[in-house]
């Protein structure tokens, strides 16, 4: 969860992580009940990362690069699409043939969102911040996701000040219930 870094080393390494389980879904075959376990997983971690994201990259975003405020818009519409469609997901089991049309329209979706932000947003943020303010963003992310829900709330706000504020209460729900639950573990 935690990788150590700046921001972008950061938030690249989960990238890395969500295309692993990203594939180990597209590897079993349509129905296998670990599909479900793994898009719990992919759900888990995207969760954690744009919460983390939305607390504190886009702000920086809007705050350092010429266009921020459209870029952390549109990142932002990109994110309460991908929500929608995890909580989609989650009433969903790998047997049900909607699964398969939500996981992949959720993984072309994140996909694309990941390709947007490494070649376009990471590079301008690394020329216009500091390597010092891109590690303290780095920490503030890494603290965030600790703290950020694991599942999807849709109607929960993505902006700061309430965001931040929100964000912990249904974090520590999220991971009791996930515990309760055996959520995203196998078997």
């Amino acid at each position: 969860m935690g990788h150590g870094g700046n921001v972008i080393d950061e938030l690249m390494t989960d990238h890395r992580e969500v295309e692993e389980i990203f594939g180990r879904i597209e590897a079993l075959p349509s129905g296998d009940k670990d599909r479900k376990v793994y898009a719990d997983q992919a759900t888990q971690e995207l969760v954690r990362h744009s919460v983390a994201e939305e607390e504190y990259l886009y702000p920086a975003v809007r705050e350092h690069l010429v266009n921020g405020n459209a870029m952390a818009d549109r990142e932002i519409e990109d994110h309460a699409k991908a929500e929608q469609l995890m909580k989609d997901l989650e009433s969903c089991d790998a047997a049900d043939p909607e699964f398969d049309r939500l996981i992949t329209t959720l993984m072309s979706e994140i996909r694309s969102h990941i390709a947007d932000e490494e070649q376009n947003l990471f590079p301008q943020l690394r020329v216009a911040c500091s390597p010092e303010a891109l590690d303290k963003l780095g920490d503030k992310v890494r603290t965030a996701k600790k703290l950020a829900p694991t599942r999807p709330h849709p109607s929960a706000p993505d902006t700061p000040p309430a965001n931040k504020l929100l964000a912990p209460g249904a974090g520590l729900v999220d991971r009791l219930r996930d515990t309760l639950t055996g959520r995203g573990k196998h078997d």
